[in-house]
């Protein structure tokens, strides 16, 4: 009973990520607080680096989970957010060309990667074929994120195509809005195998991994962060934070590979950071 109590607020979570900030679309919301727009599976790892820098200055900020692409698409609607954290490059572009994303800021933050896993209450003999992933899955479906426009998804579109199973399972995916919501998937036993990132396998004590995806079968998983153009004063603090040697090892902790440090530097000139948001 406290497991399916545990999975029904964990997919509430994941169906409606954006009733997660007070009154965010507001656009008058105050200018000491940081609106974070951040990819879903960035929860687990964000939700702690966010409240030890809480505690640690007293500056309120504030987090709205989503896929990468509703997040993108709400910026260029006038969504008042700070921060932008985009899991596929993409849809960090689609943010640049609205010209919401200060430019000057864009960098390359973490790595990840992807995995399949079950439900941890039944122990399956698996292995990256079709014919044995068709036996797992039976009449049911295998859980991925919307190839259409879900990170996780057209990433694992990417994979599945380049270990020729795409074909063979095309008709047997469920699809869903965010990573999280696939795990979510998997963790209630709606679905027998899902398609996640490595870090969101982590975050969750229901599922197991059986097996790991090839890095070489798909583009690379890349977070990209950015400051959007109205962002407030309170946000490079916060955005610097999120390199610091505490996010670090949350980051890596959570399952996350960090970006080299020559990559996340950017300019910091108010004139510069205006001249580079695009009209």
């Amino acid at each position: 009973m406290l497991r399916t109590f545990y999975q029904f607020i964990r997919t509430l979570i994941s169906i409606f990520p954006l009733f997660s900030t007070e009154g965010y679309t507001d656009e008058k919301h105050s200018r000491d607080k940081v609106l974070v727009f951040a990819a879903s599976s960035m929860a687990t790892a964000l939700n702690k680096i966010v409240q030890t820098y809480q505690d640690e200055t007293g500056h309120v900020i504030l987090l709205s989970y989503a896929s990468s692409s509703a997040l993108a698409r709400q910026l260029a609607y006038g969504a008042p957010a700070d921060i932008f954290i985009s899991a596929h490059e993409k849809w960090m572009d689609y943010a640049v060309k609205q010209g919401v994303i200060n430019v000057s800021t864009l960098t390359p933050w973490v790595e990840n990667s992807l995995v399949v896993v079950a439900d941890n209450r039944q122990s399956l003999p698996f292995r990256l074929t079709p014919d044995n992933m068709l036996k797992v899955i039976g009449q049911r479906r295998l859980a991925i994120g919307d190839p259409r426009h879900v990170p996780s998804g057209i990433y694992t579109k990417e994979a599945l195509v380049s270990l020729n199973l795409w074909n063979a399972l095309k008709n047997k995916l469920a699809f869903s809005n965010s990573v999280r919501a696939t795990l979510a998937l998997v963790e209630r036993g709606e679905a027998p195998l899902g398609i996640v990132y490595r870090s969101d396998a982590l975050a969750s004590s229901f599922v197991e991994v059986v097996a790991v995806i090839p890095d070489g079968t798909h583009t690379p998983i890349i977070f990209h962060k950015a400051i959007t153009c109205n962002a407030s004063e309170s946000t490079v603090a916060f955005f610097e934070y999120l390199t610091s040697t505490y996010a670090n090892s949350v980051l890596t902790g959570n399952g996350f590979i960090l970006i080299g440090i020559k990559n996340q530097t950017f300019l910091q000139h108010e004139s510069s950071q205006k001249s580079l948001c695009l009209e």
